[in-house]
């Protein structure tokens, strides 16, 4: 007879199941994205067979910190269970999600439905003591001997004998009778902090990258120095940008990005407009990078030297400005490379390399480089210097000129040895592209993003837009970063709206997205001229032409743009994109929206129940007056429906007092076609004498 081989049985028991958890990117092989100031919220689906108590912990430490700290998980609707950590410091946090069926929470629950009924709990006594002595076995030190006194109280009281708490236990739990110990507060700390680890169920262990504050709260602002000059005619200088940076400061911007700072080629050279026929004075493209006088690491000697470059570095942070220099990596056809390594460019058959073409566009002042060249480490190893060249200059933020032509690979790699040195150093990716490509820069690393936001025009766009962009797994890793215009920009919305137009587009930048930007001074100037009917590009383009700027004309919008950026700075709430809600209006030419954050308890009183409450109404037609009721979720925002509220007016000064959830809007381009609110609703204060 055949002896029956027994199964294989395993050495333990684990019955929860944990799925879906966020954040994570690509199943958890890369970060999540947050910053200093940011509280990442982790969700699961968390459930188990039965009828057991469950109980989840999320674990989370920085690389470095020695000892992992926990927080309990809460449950919401259909066993998604949810906590929150705070972001303290920059680096690598990782996370793992813990859960139990909890045998103690569940004798527990019984046992205060046994009590309830009636029933005789004596036998159950006994269960209670056996599970906390477990527990008691896995603490150490004084959790120990308070959880062995636990357990002696109990099995006391089940032989009958003294059910008194012990006088060690009503020191630590406050409790004055044994049913107030088992269902105290500390007890189930205690019990949950020793839980049975062979019973639990952990998740992979999950990351987030937290950069520093600015990555997700930021106002860049776009200028060609060249353009710099008050001098009609003359080239401008970094000593004319810094003599700007008051002006900069004014309106509030604390990034401001240079485009390529570098010595302009003379061979393909592009005329005004992106003309072919470039004439002598024409100082062509500044994306046409490398010439004789040098190529990415040196500075167009019409602008000043590296030093006075530094200086303007120096003289902007003590601004709160930081300089973002522009990343293009491309070279025109007298870049130094061209010479030093031919094996870096493509080819053609008759031995000429390859310009860089977008059919039918050919850009004759541009070659772009290989990236499979037989040579492609040496040349990844030359771009990373290139970054550290002006990292060393005093450099932290960088935007990416056309990062989606560049190999995925290369930015993941030459970004994490960046952030290895230097992790407060911020690259914003200016990809306008598919969305998957878009997002897989993000995924490697760029810090924000580019997005589709100018040509997000009507309600149903924005709204369905923004809820991708916020309320998605992508917004766990996708930063995005709104610009009404570029300098390759110009929308036909800003072409034909009037001044109405780049007031409410403002608007929507800047209160829709934490991290937004204008090219100006085009932008408050209100440049609306197209180079041709359909054309996106300006007419008389910065890209190939200098221009002088009178910033003190009368109808600049820079003050509206300096009330709009102190708002932005002034209200918490409006500094985060996570709490974004659209709120419904009867008329589709009017948006409505609302942003929300706690106030910490350093700041000064918030207008509603401790939160700063943003509720901001844009007209999408700048041509007539709008009106509608807006219906606010008034729950959402924190404010009692059964009393009256006040709407602080910020951009205009006026104050409304609103009642319930329905109020009455309306909008004339006229004068400004946006209200942006903020809300206050004291607490009531208790009545005199107090409750007695």
């Amino acid at each position: 007879m055949n002896a029956v081989r027994a199964p294989l049985v395993p050495s333990h028991q684990v019955r929860p199941v944990i799925e879906s958890v966020r954040p994570q990117v690509d199943g958890g092989r890369r970060p999540a994205k947050a910053a200093v100031g940011d509280t990442v919220v982790v969700e699961a689906d968390v459930f188990a067979d039965g009828h057991d108590v469950l109980t989840c912990d999320v674990r989370y430490r920085l690389d470095g910190d020695r000892q992992w700290s926990s927080v309990a998980m809460e449950p919401h609707v259909n066993d998604r269970w949810r906590a929150a950590f705070d972001v303290r410091s920059m680096g690598q946090y990782r996370f793992l999600i813990e859960a139990r069926a909890d045998r103690f929470m569940t004798w527990r629950r019984d046992l205060r439905a046994r009590t309830g009924a009636g029933q005789d709990i004596a036998v159950e006594l006994l269960v209670g003591a056996e599970l906390v002595d477990a527990g008691a076995q896995r603490a150490k030190g004084a959790d120990r001997r308070l959880l062995s006194l636990a357990a002696r109280d109990l099995l006391s009281a089940f032989h009958g004998l003294d059910g008194e708490v012990s006088e060690a236990i009503t020191a630590w739990s406050g409790a004055s009778s044994l049913g107030e110990l088992v269902f105290s507060d500390d007890l189930a700390r205690l019990m949950r902090r020793y839980a049975d680890p062979e019973r639990s169920a952990t998740s992979d262990v999950f990351t987030v990258a937290a950069d520093r504050e600015k990555a997700s709260f930021s106002a860049w602002y776009e200028m060609f120095p060249r353009s710099a000059s008050p001098e009609p005619l003359r080239h401008g200088t970094f000593a004319d940008v810094r003599a700007k940076l008051p002006y900069v400061a004014h309106m509030g911007f604390d990034v401001l990005y240079l485009p390529p700072i570098h010595p302009i080629g003379r061979t393909g050279r592009k005329g005004p407009d992106g003309a072919t026929n470039a004439t002598e004075g024409d100082p062509g493209s500044p994306w046409a990078i490398g010439a004789r006088e040098g190529g990415h690491t040196a500075v167009h000697p019409e602008l000043g030297t590296l030093e006075e470059f530094r200086d303007l570095v120096t003289a902007a942070a003590a601004r709160g400005i930081e300089v973002a220099l522009d990343l293009a990596f491309q070279a025109s056809p007298d870049h130094p490379w061209v010479t030093e390594h031919p094996e870096w460019f493509r080819h053609l058959p008759d031995g000429t390399i390859r310009y860089a073409e977008n059919p039918p566009k050919r850009y004759e002042d541009i070659f772009p480089l290989d990236f499979e060249t037989a040579d492609w480490q040496a040349l990844w190893s030359e771009l990373l210097e290139v970054v550290r060249f002006w990292v060393a200059q005093g450099v932290r933020v960088f935007r990416v000129d056309n990062p989606h032509t560049k190999p995925f690979a290369f930015w993941e790699w030459m970004i994490r040895l960046v952030k290895a040195e230097h992790p407060e150093v911020i690259f914003l990716s200016e990809a306008f592209t598919r969305p998957r490509v878009m997002e897989q820069l993000a995924k490697v690393g760029f810090t924000q993003s580019y997005t589709y936001f100018t040509w997000r025009n009507t309600k149903w766009e924005l709204e369905t837009y923004l809820d991708e962009l916020t309320k998605t797994e992508v917004a766990d890793y996708f930063r995005p970063n709104f610009w009404p215009n570029t300098p390759d920009i110009l929308h036909e919305e800003l072409q034909n709206g009037g001044r109405a137009t780049f007031l409410s587009r403002l608007v929507l930048a800047a209160t829709l997205s934490a991290n937004y930007g204008i090219y100006g001074p085009a932008f408050e100037l209100q440049e609306h001229v197209p180079r041709s009917p359909g054309s996106e590009e300006y007419a008389h383009s910065e890209k190939y032409e200098i221009r002088w700027w009178d910033l003190a004309r009368p109808d600049s919008l820079s003050e509206f743009v300096a009330r709009v950026n102190k708002i932005r700075r002034d209200h918490r709430a409006l500094q985060f994109n996570d709490a974004l809600q659209f709120h419904p209006i009867d008329n589709e030419r009017i948006i409505a929206y609302s942003k929300v954050r706690e106030v910490p308890d350093a700041e000064p009183a918030a207008g509603v129940a401790g939160r700063d409450v943003i509720v901001t109404v844009v007209s999408l037609d700048l041509h007539a007056v709008q009106a509608g009721w807006v219906e606010l979720d008034l729950e959402g925002l924190g404010i009692d429906p059964d009393r009256p509220y006040v709407m602080h007016d910020l951009l205009t000064g006026a104050q409304y007092q609103w009642q319930g959830r329905h109020n009455f809007v309306m909008l004339d381009p006229a004068g400004l076609a946006a209200h942006l609110f903020s809300v206050e609703q004291p607490a009531v204060p208790a009545p005199p004498g107090g409750l007695g």
